[in-house]
């Protein structure tokens, strides 16, 4: 095997660099996997064109990506679950397994989780990476490398659910139809809601939200989202479904989207922030949600959500296949990133191709 490999590293606002880099040995309980498909996330985005995401900034050089597939190439000592040869999916952070959140399942808030591609911790976008071998998912023949990278939005969307209680009969409205609101949307309606309300400013994400599932689209590039989900409401007929949705999933990430998420949620409704912000500081109107009791509810990445994803994905009852619109080599990782920033009007998912 060769003993260097190419990697894509963010040097500060704008400037991916391809460079050469040591291929990484295994340690105990990981394998050493290699790189097919890495997913541009809004994250990946935001680094490269702001250098920051709220509070998490880029202060040296980092390898970007952490939505990744890739096939095990070499296993380290005490690894028994994976074999060489498996096409995997990773998930792309792993904690300490000791602490009180560990220990109680949610150990998205370990405060000492390792995550790839957020600063200082290189991420996936190179030719090789060795991950615990528990953070490995073996993907059915059913699921492509494609697929399998898409594992991760997946599974912020399956948590967005979670965290908002969807439950069977709801009214669920979702802003943003990125990848992972277009995740999100699938995962309400495998939950089981009734009425599914997706808000977004482009045309092209509204007919794919309406592909998958949603049983309204509201355009807000007038900027009047509100008002046209209460038009929606009250043209329901139904007295309770008039007070608003049920359950409000916002995975923009803008100011004004969630602002919007709690003025249409019900009085006793959820409103889940999955998106951030660039800047950390929204101003909200919070006598308003006290008034309703709107359970506001954050989100931070996920739990336990990749067997789920894989099992949902693999079956075909939510589709990741199609959210996936361009495709760019390693070498035009740059590109990619770009393409992704500029071109939302058109693109959902890119993907950049190592193999």
């Amino acid at each position: 095997m060769q003993d260097r490999m190419m990697a894509a590293v963010l040097y500060g606002v704008g400037d991916v660099r391809l460079e050469q880099r040591p291929v990484p040995v295994p340690g105990a309980g990981e394998v050493l996997v290699r790189v097919h498909r890495v997913g541009v996330c809004g994250s990946d985005v935001h680094y490269f064109r702001d250098g920051r995401i709220g509070h998490y900034v880029v202060q040296a050089p980092m390898v970007l990506g952490h939505e990744s597939a890739g096939e095990v190439v070499a296993l380290g000592s005490d690894v028994t679950t994976l074999k060489i040869g498996d096409r995997v999916a990773l998930e792309p952070g792993y904690t300490c397994g000791t602490c009180r959140y560990c220990k109680s399942g949610r150990y998205n808030l370990c405060p000492d989780v390792v995550f790839m591609a957020t600063p200082p911790v290189d991420g996936a976008l190179a030719q090789y990476v060795a991950w615990p071998a528990t953070h490995c998912f073996p993907l059915p023949e059913s699921m492509t490398m494609d697929d399998g990278a898409m594992m991760e939005p997946l599974a912020v969307g399956l948590w967005a659910v979670e965290r908002g209680r969807v439950r069977p009969g709801d009214v669920v409205a979702v802003f943003g139809c990125g990848p992972i609101g277009l995740l999100t949307l699938q995962a309400a309606r495998t939950a089981g809601a009734a009425r599914l309300i997706a808000v977004d400013i482009a045309p092209a994400r509204l007919a794919h939200a309406r592909r998958l599932g949603a049983t309204d689209v509201v355009d807000d590039r007038s900027g009047d989202a509100t008002e046209q989900i209460r038009q929606l409401l009250a043209g329901s007929g139904d007295a309770w479904s008039s007070m608003g949705v049920d359950v409000a999933l916002e995975t923009a990430g803008s100011v004004r989207t969630t602002r919007n998420t709690l003025q249409v949620t019900r009085p006793g409704g959820v409103a889940v922030l999955t998106g951030l912000p660039a800047q950390p500081m929204v101003e909200l109107d919070i006598v308003s949600a006290a008034s309703k009791e709107i359970d506001i509810r954050g989100q931070f990445r996920y739990a336990n959500r990749y067997p789920p994803a894989i099992a949902l994905a693999g079956s075909g009852r939510i589709d990741v296949r199609s959210l996936v619109t361009h495709h760019f080599d390693l070498m035009h990782a740059q590109e990619a990133l770009e393409f992704a920033d500029a071109r939302k009007d058109v693109a959902i998912k890119v993907m950049i191709d190592l193999v």
